[in-house]
């Protein structure tokens, strides 16, 4: 699309897209870059600070930091990229089968959609560990359950005017099914939005992942995870008042690459998303036609942060 290729144009973008590439390697072979064994325990090198042995220090048990951030970056990764996969294959089919659901069938979806964001995510995904057992996956689908809501509202918001477009309702007259008329006609319009959505959900995810593990919810000591790591720091800044340093580096610059490539993903989609019909055939530019009221409010309520 043109969107997408017009997204990786400004130099924003460029240094996101590489940030996450390296933090994408380090989530696949970060237990293999680790110089030595994570879970290893030296009783006489505890709390050390860095230097030639351990770059980074080590904890109170005398365990390489260096080597736990590097292996615990994909149980990080991995848990936000479940979560968002998990409210996206909820939250996208719901929202643009609610285009055709009638007046009744949308009633219903959007209360049940206003009903899940009154639950708070940590309290929500302890309740969920608690009774299925404290496991990452346990933890990451009940964050998957409340992030759909948000994938349901951006991508109804999106689809919603182009339900009523003229070359819609002509394809419906000419006979096309429901399925060609999402293929063909508004998922290549709606995409756009679901990618600017899923990149602000996972670097949302990244710190709610972060703050589960740091509670210890979803990932039990001694496997290793970015918030896990902060959480053990935090209990000896008195000894090592650098240590939390190096594990919310890495929380704080993948969920800032993560919205930077959001925001060039949204400024590129900006002058071809369809808020209000196909474009003109004349100047290729979105035609100006009005919103519905209801268009308008649904955009408002899609924007709503989730709770």
């Amino acid at each position: 699309m043109r969107t997408l290729r017009r997204a990786w144009r400004p130099a924003s973008a460029k240094v996101a897209l590489l940030v996450l590439l390296a933090i994408a390697l380090l989530a696949v072979f970060g237990g293999w870059l680790a110089p030595h064994d994570p879970l290893a325990q030296n009783p006489r090198n505890m709390l050390r600070g860095p230097g030639p042995g351990h770059l980074l220090g080590t904890d109170y048990l005398g365990r390489d930091v260096l080597s736990r951030l590097l292996e615990g970056s994909g149980r990080s990764v991995a848990g936000a990229v479940e979560a968002v996969a998990a409210a996206m294959a909820v939250g996208v089919p719901t929202g643009l089968a609610s285009l055709w659901m009638g007046r009744v069938g949308e009633w219903l979806a959007q209360r049940a959609v206003d009903a899940l964001m009154t639950l708070p995510f940590t309290v929500f995904a302890i309740a969920v560990v608690g009774a299925l057992g404290n496991g990452m996956h346990q933890a990451m689908l009940a964050l998957g359950v409340l992030y759909a809501p948000l994938f349901f509202r951006m991508t109804r918001a999106a689809g919603l005017s182009l339900r009523h477009a003229q070359y819609v309702e002509s394809a419906e007259l000419f006979g096309a099914s429901v399925g060609r008329v999402l293929r063909t006609h508004i998922w290549s319009k709606v995409l756009p939005t679901v990618i600017v959505t899923a990149a602000h959900a996972l670097a949302t995810c990244l710190l709610v992942v972060s703050s589960l593990t740091f509670l210890g919810v979803g990932v039990q000591p001694p496997a290793a995870t970015w918030g896990g790591t902060l959480a053990t720091d935090l209990g000896f800044l008195t000894q090592q008042i650098w240590a939390p340093v190096f594990p919310a580096a890495l929380i704080v610059i993948t969920a800032g690459a993560l919205n930077l490539l959001a925001d060039a993903v949204r400024d590129a989609g900006a002058d071809e998303l369809l808020p209000g019909g196909a474009p003109d055939p004349a100047t290729g530019s979105p035609a100006a036609t009005a919103e519905s009221p209801d268009t308008t409010k649904e955009r408002a309520d899609a924007t709503l942060p989730v709770v």
